[in-house]
């Protein structure tokens, strides 16, 4: 296979999540492919790094669903499937959906401050253009609503799921049609959330969620005709 990504070294960072930052942005950016097997060795000589951190990368992108490990053949970049998103969508909505009634009981004052931050950075952000930034600030913003909850178990469930939906995340991100409905959405959630109306905010947080199922629905059957 042929890799054009480099190691992009932080001084800030453990080896080891250099190399896992490295190769997720590479399957992100689709520099390596679904389907793409992922050899130790080849890895490890193109970073200039030994197989242990190369190692414990793939083992982290599996947990994300980005890599799928086969029996007898080793580690390759995963297919993004219509049922591996509508799987982890379904759960993530119920847990958004209460996680936005809890925010609305028991968020602080300074916590709305944050939120209202989180949306004006998202916006901000948009102008870039780095799918990858853009969906960094939309986890922000996020965040802040999920700290609201002040519920260890949901936000620890939150974050696990979190992972697993990155790729899809980055997929809608890619769709810049999309990004006046979720600037609108974001502004409509802090209003209610703010004004603790829980069943308006509750169905403010599916919607954004299927409006997500469905974009990338799309986009995912548009690849494959």
């Amino acid at each position: 296979m042929e890799l054009n990504f480099q190691v992009n070294m932080n001084e800030y960072l453990p080896l080891r999540d250099v190399v896992f930052n490295t190769l997720r942005q590479a399957i992100l950016r689709g520099e390596l492919k679904p389907g793409e097997r992922l050899m130790e060795i080849q890895l490890a000589n193109k970073l200039g790094v030994s197989r242990t951190p190369i190692r414990e990368a793939i083992r982290k992108l599996e947990l994300e669903g980005l890599v799928l490990m086969i029996p007898r053949k080793g580690a390759e970049v995963a297919e993004i499937t219509e049922k591996n998103m509508l799987d982890v969508l379904e759960v993530r909505k119920a847990l958004e959906e209460l996680a936005a009634e809890l925010a609305c009981e028991r968020i602080t004052q300074e916590q709305i401050k944050e939120l209202k931050v989180a949306a004006e950075e998202f916006r901000q952000t948009l102008q870039s253009g780095d799918v990858t930034r853009i969906a960094e600030a939309d986890v922000q913003f996020h965040d802040v609503i999920f700290a609201a909850t002040d519920n260890q178990r949901l936000i620890s469930l939150l974050n696990n799921l979190r992972e697993q939906m990155y790729r899809f995340r980055v997929e809608y991100l890619k769709q810049k049609e999309c990004y006046p409905q979720l600037l609108e959405e974001h502004q409509q959630m802090i209003k209610m959330i703010e004004s603790h109306q829980k069943k308006e905010a509750r169905a403010i947080a599916g919607r954004h969620i299927d409006n997500q199922a469905v974009s990338v629905s799309d986009a995912l059957r548009e690849k494959k005709e």
